[in-house]
């Protein structure tokens, strides 16, 4: 299978599955539980039917949206995932220059593979730094220090991980970082030896954002580790609002899914939230996002930047979120596999993909600008 054999997500999903160890690939397509939230994401877009009007003069179309302050080319950005170079080398560097190409923001994570700072050099785009709440408020201030002092843009506090999921694909393979598999595990690696030869022969793995914290060498702390002993399950509202005051540009929560919540982080003053279940990695049996997305747009989207991500896989499901409220819409999977499947050429193809698709969505649709897709084009079953 070539990257040019690929036209959609199924087809870079299946690429990926076929280099890939079963662990690993199961690590990015698994979720927690019985995956039924994992599944809705998706499908949640189906019950909306999009109505489009015609002769409305589409031979120019602009996609250009501006969030939290910062202007994105698409209506879509590449959210913050945790360890993409164990997928594939190049990791956030292939995001990094993929999404400055295409004129979009992307996210580091606290737990990513490449440092702010180099990411910060490969690509003026926005940058979006997604980190967690630690016990250890010391900790947090240096690392949004940090995240300040290279021109982060958007600081994004996520806030639905103040424990692991109940990932079950990966207990079956015993999948951990590091590495700890069992016998069915460690086979699945030895049948992808192009993986292997391709991990091994460039730089170690680590993680700079947490390299004083977390020692991926000796496995003194491990991932999993990490979010039971240093991140803060007792995080209040009012320990965010600190961390708003402290920072001197737009804040973010992502996790978001009550308007209870929505209308708490604007009382506190965030310039944005996430909607999101976390790709249905953490509660399973949690409401979709695009389902949720109405309701808090309409309690908060006149005062708050509304975004949201989970399940997002076609042009027109950034259209239908789009259309009801929300300002840009953040992918995970979409670039992920493709990022596994070819590295930077995959991530590229799959946001050109994304950008034809949205364009020839709003020009079916009848619309030039962004601004004028509402929920005067949706219906629901």
């Amino acid at each position: 299978m070539r990257l040019s054999d690929c036209h959609n997500f199924s087809d870079f999903r299946r690429m990926a599955q076929r280099r890939l160890p079963g662990p690993i690939f199961n690590y990015i397509d698994g979720a927690a539980d019985d995956e039924v939230t994992y599944r809705r994401n998706t499908e949640s877009f189906e019950s909306c039917d999009l109505v489009p009007n015609v002769l409305r003069g589409v031979g120019e179309v602009d996609m250009s949206v501006t969030v939290m302050g910062q202007k994105l080319a698409m209506p879509f950005y590449c959210s913050p995932t945790a360890l993409q170079r164990l997928f594939h080398h190049q990791g956030e560097r292939a995001v990094a220059r993929a999404s400055a190409k295409y004129g979009t923001m992307f996210g580091v994570s606290s737990l990513g593979t490449v440092s702010l700072e180099e990411a910060r050099k490969i690509s003026s785009s926005p940058q979006v730094y997604q980190f967690y709440f630690h016990r250890d408020r010391g900790l947090n201030r240096a690392m949004m220090q940090r995240a300040r002092d290279v021109g982060v843009e958007v600081m994004m506090l996520t806030v639905d991980s103040i424990t692991g999921g109940n990932r079950e694909r990966d207990k079956r393979t015993g999948f951990a970082i590091p590495f700890k598999l069992n016998l069915a595990g460690m086979l699945q690696f030895a049948l992808k030896p192009a993986w292997a030869i391709n991990y091994f022969t460039h730089e170690g793995f680590k993680l700079p954002q947490l390299d004083e914290h977390v020692d991926m060498g000796g496995g003194t702390m491990s991932i999993s580790r990490y979010f039971t002993e240093m991140l803060d399950p007792s995080m209040t509202w009012d320990d965010v609002a600190d961390m708003v005051r402290q920072w001197p540009g737009p804040f973010c929560l992502k996790g978001i899914m009550s308007v209870e919540d929505a209308k708490r982080a604007v009382e506190i003053g965030c310039s944005g939230i996430v909607l999101s279940n976390h790709g249905g990695r953490q509660l399973d049996g949690s409401r979709a996002a695009f389902d949720q997305l109405a309701e808090i747009v309409d309690a908060v989207g006149d005062r708050i930047d509304v975004i949201m991500d989970g399940g997002v896989q076609r042009g027109t499901h950034v259209l239908k979120a789009l259309s009801l409220g929300a300002k840009a819409v953040g992918v995970g999977r979409y670039y992920l596999f493709p990022l596994a499947a070819a590295g930077q050429p995959g991530v590229e193809r799959a946001l050109e993909q994304m950008r034809v698709e949205i364009e020839r969505g709003m020009k079916l649709m009848g619309c030039t600008t962004i601004g004028q897709l509402s929920r005067e084009n949706l219906r629901f079953r």
